[in-house]
């Protein structure tokens, strides 16, 4: 068991969900009620499937009837992820670089509509044409999108650096920031493995990641946290998450992330893959009524580390 008996202070006031779905005939309103199931005070969804652009109109979300749910609950707010399928870095096909910027400007609208302010964005891949190419792509297309008013800001995640994925480095972060000219509405997304698959030891040193960090983009840019362990050796650039101290990250050091004071009004997001069910391993178990628990209190069973 790993002892949190130092940081049980602030379990109360941790802010911390999962990804859940949007389905049915209840949407919105039966994403909330996942979240509840598992014991958390907010979540993230996507506004429908994450690999191609078919979405119901805003009006059949059941938003109403969710926000109700979340006031009685005191859950205050949730974050959307907009889908893979965005990818503001392609200048190779013209046709896919308008779809992403078409599409996530209505992405921007129904995630207003629903009442969330933070939209997490893949920055994109330049699929040949080179980093440079691709940040300048992105840049054009984020001062295209954010040109229109809106309370919503994009948050920029931290990706792993599979194929030619920007944003694995923070001075490509950084560049993106500093080429918008609406980066008032930009933040990041800091998924611990991501940032470990793309080589920052995030588990072994995380003052001098996060230092880093805030050098070059600033910790206040947080505005949102995936929480996710590794199945890869750090470097390995693969984007292959694991449960909860199941991977090479370990426990303790996301449970020192979550809890660390620098963020505790930040939202942190679970995305960790199911588990086999013991009593039918043909059948999958979400994880996270567990794994919330576990990251509130510190008390996850022990196990061995990976070597």
């Amino acid at each position: 068991m790993y002892n949190g008996n130092e940081n049980a202070h602030t379990a109360n006031n941790l802010i911390i969900g999962s990804h859940v779905s949007m389905s049915g005939k209840e949407m919105m309103l039966s994403s909330v009620r996942e979240a509840l199931s598992y014991g958390a005070n907010t979540f993230m969804i996507y506004t429908g499937a994450p690999q191609n652009t078919r979405r119901k109109p805003v009006d059949e979300l059941c938003i109403e009837q969710a926000w109700r749910l979340m006031s009685l609950h005191h859950m205050e707010g949730f974050v959307v992820h907009a889908p893979y399928i965005i990818n503001l870095a392609n200048t190779i096909n013209p046709r896919t670089r308008q779809l992403a910027v078409d599409f996530l400007a209505q992405e921007l609208d129904r995630t207003q509509k629903m009442g969330s302010r933070l939209l997490i964005l893949h920055p994109g891949a330049h699929v040949g044409a080179g980093e440079k190419a691709g940040i300048k792509s992105i840049i054009d297309g984020l001062n295209e999108v954010l040109s229109e008013p809106g309370d919503v800001c994009i948050a920029l995640e931290t990706m792993a650096g599979k194929g030619s994925e920007i944003g694995a480095r923070f001075e490509q972060l950084a560049a993106i920031y500093d080429g918008v000219r609406y980066s008032q509405r930009l933040r990041v997304c800091f998924d611990t493995c991501h940032v470990h698959d793309a080589g920052y030891d995030i588990a072994q040193d995380p003052g001098s990641v996060l230092g880093q960090f805030d050098r070059l983009l600033g910790k206040d840019q947080i505005a949102v946290f995936h929480i996710n362990d590794s199945k890869n050796e750090r470097g390995s650039a693969k984007d292959r998450h694991a449960d909860i101290g199941e991977g090479y990250l370990g426990f303790a050091p996301l449970y020192a992330l979550v809890h660390d004071p620098d963020f505790c009004a930040i939202p942190k997001i679970l995305e960790t893959p199911w588990y086999p069910d013991p009593s039918n391993p043909s059948r999958t178990l979400p994880p996270y009524r567990r794994e919330i628990a576990w990251l509130r209190t510190g008390d996850k069973p022990e196990r061995e580390e990976i070597t």
